[in-house]
């Protein structure tokens, strides 16, 4: 459970992704938050979990804090209280009510698993698109009903492996609508407008939150140090510096540099990177059910993150189609308002060149001399170099 919302300063180009860096980023998104439900299930086993995900992102917090203040500047950290507090909120509803609902889940619940079951947070927030009273494509409504349905598959007793426990599995889910709620809500509370100084401020608010939570619920007393072995310490350090640090930095990067379609992709490349890596490093057993489930699941959400993403722009008009205003063939005397001037001129306020060619338009050498002609029968003054009879001295 380590997706961002979309920072709103942060819009893909619509040029098309290809180059070596793009593709790198991607990766490092696909596989390091993929594997971090197996970091985290590492971790589970030897340090108590709010505890664990506490010093996870205080840590990380503090060095993000650290790198922005060297390379920018400390200014760059001073926001108002209110977009901190704001901050703080959102990173209490992502990461400590998100990944902290997974850690403890992932006492009794295979990483694969977990992965499957957060993966349908872009359900969630469909829902709560609805909620706010926005209206959905049916394509996209479709997708949430068939993923909701794979989630269904995925929590019926049976379909998880054997010693899975049926709170773990409503433990996750709760986690997730807690995650799709801190998205939502970053979108509409006045956080930073920077990102990685938003993601500051998330990730010390959570961390803090998160070890005293652990602090309360007795967690220091499991804590024995010396009974921790090396690959819990590994593992922590792991979901630290890539899990926190590094891939959230390809995403930011990826959110400025690639399409947001393709960036979306990991909601659902991720759950599969998980179920992988989970039964080839932990031995975790992939059932029938959790497989049929997942899949499920992975289309729905693949069906409304294809339907959500942004339009196309608009194609340009093709070449000698397009048809640009000429300059005002007689700029207005000194002292004369333009519409009065264009009043004059025979056209109506606000029309270009382009839409009085009748009335103004260049004249041949010839036409020229016919126009003169006929001024003068008609004694009405010679014509304007651009065709227009000037009034009669009055």
């Amino acid at each position: 459970m380590d997706s961002k919302p979309v920072p709103r300063q942060h819009r893909p180009s619509d040029a098309a992704p290809g180059t070596l860096a793009t593709w790198s980023a991607l990766l490092v998104v696909y596989v390091v938050w993929g594997s971090t439900y197996l970091g985290i299930r590492v971790v589970v086993r030897y340090i108590p979990p709010l505890l664990g995900m506490g010093t996870r992102f205080f840590v990380a917090g503090l060095l993000l804090l650290v790198v922005l203040a060297v390379r920018y500047g400390p200014g760059v950290l001073r926001v108002p209280p209110r977009r901190a507090l704001a901050a703080g909120a959102v990173g209490v509803l992502l990461l400590t009510g998100g990944n902290g609902a997974v850690a403890v889940a992932e006492q009794a619940v295979p990483s694969g698993l977990a992965a499957l079951l957060v993966s349908a947070i872009p359900l969630w927030l469909v829902c709560l698109r609805l909620l706010g009273g926005d209206r959905p494509r049916l394509a996209t409504v479709g997708g949430t009903l068939l993923g909701f349905a794979g989630i269904a598959v995925l929590a019926l007793p049976g379909s998880q492996p054997a010693g899975t426990a049926w709170w773990g599995v409503a433990t996750i889910i709760g986690g997730s609508l807690s995650w799709a709620c801190g998205s939502f809500g970053s979108q509409r509370l006045p956080v930073p407008s920077q990102p990685f100084v938003a993601a500051t401020y998330e990730m010390l608010a959570a961390g803090a939150v998160l070890l005293v939570a652990g602090a309360a619920a007795g967690e220091g007393g499991q804590v024995h140090l010396s009974a921790i072995p090396a690959q819990a310490w590994l593992a922590l350090a792991y979901l630290v510096v890539f899990g926190s640090l590094a891939a959230f930095s390809a995403y930011v990067w990826l959110l400025g540099n690639a399409p947001l379609s393709l960036t979306a992709t990991y909601a659902y490349v991720n759950p599969v990177v998980a179920v992988v890596l989970g039964a080839l490093i932990l031995a975790e057993p992939v059932t029938g059910p959790m497989l049929a489930g997942g899949l499920i699941v992975v289309a729905g959400v693949a069906l409304v993150v294809s339907v959500e993403r942004p339009g196309r722009p608009p194609r340009p008009p093709r070449a000698g189609r397009q048809r640009l205003a000429r300059p005002d063939p007689r700029p207005a005397p000194e002292g004369v308002s333009l519409t009065g001037w264009r009043e004059r001129l025979g056209r109506a306020p606000g029309t270009d060149v382009q839409g009085t060619r009748s009335l103004v338009r260049p004249l041949t050498r010839a036409g020229a001399a016919r126009a003169a002609r006929r001024a003068d029968r008609a004694g009405r003054g010679r014509p304007s170099a651009r065709g227009i009879r000037r009034s009669p001295p009055r």
